[in-house]
């Protein structure tokens, strides 16, 4: 079967990685497999042949005015475009990672071509009808893949309907083995974007607790600031400053291989706000580093829900902080902990499983009957 694959962006984050892992899953099934990306990057480089094709990403400045207008406009252009790949690889499926490229699924819907969504946003804090609007578009969707509970929770509260056509499959993520490398201090590690969403300020400010209590703590942030956040970058240098943690915060900036941070770390936290899963949070359990994550949507089911790792409020740096501080003062226990974590996700979470799951899906889907697609009517009576 030839499958087109459409995701929204080439870098290498967590839904990237994700969907490189649908995209191996497939070829090793044998499919015929055609990628297209909305512009060239890491992501484009680590799948091999790629079609670039540009396309309307959602972003929060579409909910502005002028934002909505450039989204229009992106949209009648790329339209042609779009359904011109379409004809010309005849895909049996169309697979499309993530909610942020909506107008596949409609488009592919009325050509006739059966859809995939793969959704890994659980977007609660919006307004309802912002809920509504964004998941409107899976309505096109004969199945939705969701990451977590949490994320399919709240796409039947915005649209019950959804609710028959989701299936749950968590991700797979690869891990690496990792040999503790022993320092000095308390080393803390925060992999990710640095980004409000994923609570940087909120890892400094707990940093700051522990070493006012005297506790010789060190941050290393182990991720690049999210396009068009820079204003938060100053943010997190005004609280270094403020907190006179220079020299204690390392900012390491984005890595391909995140392993060696977790080998040089104590303890990994992932203090987000809106996390649909949390890749860093199951790979620091791989890496058999004890793990601290926010009770932020399917963060907890990373953890099972404190069992193979700590969870505490989102935002809170002073309940961030006394749980380090717990970790610090009882390694072994933390240790014991990580041990067991480690045993259970490393089967939980395996590429393997999830690629069984993904092309599972994907065969299923195939044996539906394809429509085929809308003609306009003639206007001669």
């Amino acid at each position: 079967m030839k499958i087109l694959m459409a995701h929204a962006s080439a870098e290498l984050y967590g839904s990237d990685r994700v969907f490189a892992e649908s995209v191996q899953a497939l070829r090793d099934a044998g499919h015929e497999v055609v990628v297209t990306l909305p512009q060239d990057g890491p992501l484009a480089a680590a799948l091999g042949e790629v079609t670039v094709c540009p396309v309307p990403v959602l972003r929060k400045a579409a909910l502005r005015p002028s934002g909505l207008i450039g989204l229009l406009r992106e949209t009648a252009s790329s339209l042609r475009p779009m359904v011109r790949l379409i004809r010309t690889h005849r895909p049996g499926v169309l697979y499309v990672n993530t909610v942020t490229v909506p107008l596949w699924l409609p488009l592919a819907r009325l050509l006739g071509v059966r859809v995939l969504a793969h959704v890994h946003e659980a977007e609660d804090g919006v307004a309802a009808p912002i809920r509504v609007a964004l998941a409107a578009p899976l309505l096109a969707a004969h199945t939705v893949v969701v990451n977590s509970l949490a994320t399919a929770g709240v796409l039947h509260r915005a649209l019950p309907r959804l609710a028959a056509r989701t299936r749950l499959i968590y991700n797979g993520v690869p891990g690496a083995p990792v040999t503790p490398v022993a320092g000095p201090g308390f080393r803390i590690v925060l992999v990710g974007r640095i980004s409000p969403r994923k609570g940087t300020d909120v890892a400094v400010r707990a940093l700051a607790l522990l070493r006012r209590a005297g506790i010789d703590a060190t941050l290393e942030l182990a991720g690049s600031i999210f396009p068009g956040y820079e204003w938060f970058s100053d943010e997190i240098d005004g609280l270094i400053q403020a907190g006179n943690l220079t020299g204690s915060v390392r900012l390491s900036g984005f890595r391909d291989d995140v392993w060696d941070a977790y080998a040089y770390a104590d303890v990994a936290i992932v203090p987000s706000r809106v996390e649909p899963f949390g890749n860093t949070a199951v790979e620091a359990q791989l890496a058999g580093v004890p793990v601290i994550v926010t009770d932020a949507q399917g963060l907890p089911e990373t953890v099972d829900h404190g069992r193979r790792g700590a969870v505490v409020p989102a935002g809170d740096a002073e309940a961030l902080a006394a749980e380090l501080r717990k970790v610090f003062e009882n390694p072994g226990a933390a240790t014991e902990k990580a041990r067991l974590a480690t045993a259970e996700a490393t089967g939980l979470f395996a590429p393997q499983r999830y690629r069984a799951e993904i092309v599972s899906v994907l065969t299923a889907l195939s044996t539906l009957p394809r429509r085929r697609p809308r003609r306009a009517r003639s206007s001669r009576g």
